[in-house]
């Protein structure tokens, strides 16, 4: 464990530390913090040493670390259940099999590559290196009809997470996927297991990958897909952004009863989709609407052109609008 508590200790200490103090405080030789120091240099961190002054941590390189993570949910009451993982088939997966075995509620797996990632109506999820890729579990205990806005207050704490760690205001087209100079930056998929004898949700899984560090997207994507990387024009930090999603997903968990209107609110002042022209999608049948507003449950309000209104579900209908299918 040497190499990740030195790099504990350089990230606490935001300034130089020497080899001797590390030393005492680990309660390890200075040869085994010099050694630990080069094999943190080897995996990408800039750390410089100055004579009589110690080392200084300067630079992390682009990858989920468990060590910057959870230094950063310092003190959070899920600090503890973060699951990082360099690849993984899909991190939905993965939390349900942990979900299965009791884990508790904020246990999250994060991992920087899916080589079998999901979407929304089974669809495949291109989960690339250079994205974010994670999965929280909670323990809501409530009527899946009570949780008709999980998805759509998911995406309201990844615009937080996100404005917060690049500064960027990112946006949510309707139902529920975060969009930045309208180009999709993140999918979003949850998955409830009910308890059979009350039928209330026993978990959920909160899946969400969001397009980090791209560069590019194949040419049948590069119309509707954007990240971080390629409207700022320089990485973010993933580690930074996972702790973030973190604490941003532990306070709309808080509030998902409490505060639902006012986080319904949130979501309708981000919901581009509001003022524009759709079209409703039930089976074959293609309506023309639109988009007058945003319901109680996340849901969307409608007007239809002969003057009629009503409400769009996700879980009912696809809506055509700004690009393809949502």
């Amino acid at each position: 464990m040497t190499k990740e508590e030195v790099l504990s200790l350089l990230l606490s200490a935001g300034g130089p530390v020497s080899g001797e103090q590390m030393s005492r405080q680990l309660g390890v030789s200075r040869a085994a913090v010099n050694k630990a120091v080069s094999q943190l240099r080897r995996e990408g961190y800039e750390i410089e040493a100055a004579t009589n002054r110690g080392y200084r941590l300067s630079a992390c390189p682009d990858r989920l670390s468990p060590v910057q993570i959870t230094k950063a949910l310092e003190g959070h009451p899920w600090q503890t259940r973060m699951v990082v993982l360099e690849s993984v088939d899909s991190t939905n997966n993965y939390a349900k099999n942990l979900t299965a075995s009791g884990a508790p509620e904020g246990t999250c797996v994060i991992a920087g590559r899916q080589t079998a990632g999901r979407g929304r109506r089974g669809r495949g999820f291109i989960s690339e290196e250079g994205g974010l890729y994670f999965s929280c579990i909670l323990r809501p205990g409530v009527s899946p009809q009570q949780l008709m806005h999980l998805t759509a207050l998911s995406a309201v704490a990844v615009c937080d997470a996100i404005g917060e760690v690049t500064g960027l205001q990112a946006q949510i087209k309707w139902p529920n996927d975060p969009v930045i100079n309208g180009k999709k930056v993140c999918g979003i998929l949850t998955e409830l297991s009910l308890v059979a004898e009350s039928n209330e949700a026993e978990s959920v899984v909160v899946g969400i990958g969001i397009n980090c560090n791209q560069p590019a997207f194949p040419p049948e994507l590069s119309e509707i897909a954007t990240s971080v990387l390629e409207q700022t024009g320089k990485p973010v930090d993933r580690s930074a952004l996972a702790a973030a999603l973190v604490q941003a997903l532990s306070r709309m968990n808080r509030e998902l009863m409490t505060r639902k209107e006012a986080w319904v609110g949130r979501f309708a002042a981000r919901c581009v989709t509001v003022g524009k022209d759709v079209v409703i999608l039930r089976g074959e049948t293609q309506t023309p609407a639109r988009a007058t507003g945003v319901g109680p449950d996340a849901q969307l309000l409608v007007e239809y052109p002969d003057g009629t209104t009503g409400s769009v579900s996700s879980g009912e209908v696809s809506v055509r609008g700004m690009y393809g299918y949502v």
